[in-house]
């Protein structure tokens, strides 16, 4: 098990388009291992490789805590709908704001093995799928938000405050 660190807002790599992936070597395999390592120990649900300083094109997912995904070249073939919900980043640490999104995606990738693949997706997924396909393109959540930059000690008291 190795932990990765985690490149936070304000690191010029995640500004940067990652490259394709042209062929699964034993660095790259060892890699995609380390990036799940680090997604379970920073409790996320997706990590792309350049959170992690490598500019390639390579995220994984884990929604649920057990089915975790690998999506290298990804491309989004089909969107449609909308979602609209607070959204945090690994990069953005401790801070949320809201951003809408398709309900559903239809992506193309390549797996571990470098097989071809296409899923569909819906709510927390596609959410996921469209966010780490942002960070391949450079691209962070705050971007899009709609509205400010929140801390998550924020929204908590706010939820609190609207219970009582």
């Amino acid at each position: 098990m190795a932990l990765r660190t985690i490149r936070e807002m304000g690191d010029p790599i995640l500004n940067k388009v990652c490259k394709p992936v042209k062929e699964m070597t034993p660095r790259t395999a060892e890699l995609i291992e380390d990036m799940f390592d680090t997604l379970y120990e920073s409790n996320g649900v997706g990590l792309a490789a350049p959170q992690v300083g490598i500019l390639k094109r390579i995220f994984v997912t884990d929604v649920t805590g057990e089915d975790p995904r690998v999506f290298i070249n990804p491309q989004i073939l089909e969107s449609s709908g909308e979602q609209t919900g607070n959204e945090g980043c690994l990069s953005v640490p401790g801070k949320t704001a809201v951003v809408t999104r398709p309900n559903y995606v239809k992506v193309g990738a390549y797996n571990e093995k470098m097989e071809y693949f296409e899923l569909e997706a819906t709510e927390l997924l596609a959410r996921c799928i469209c966010h780490e396909s942002d960070h391949l393109d450079g691209h962070l959540y705050v971007e899009k938000a709609e509205g400010p930059v929140m801390d998550v000690s924020e929204l908590v008291d706010n939820e609190e405050e609207e219970e009582s």
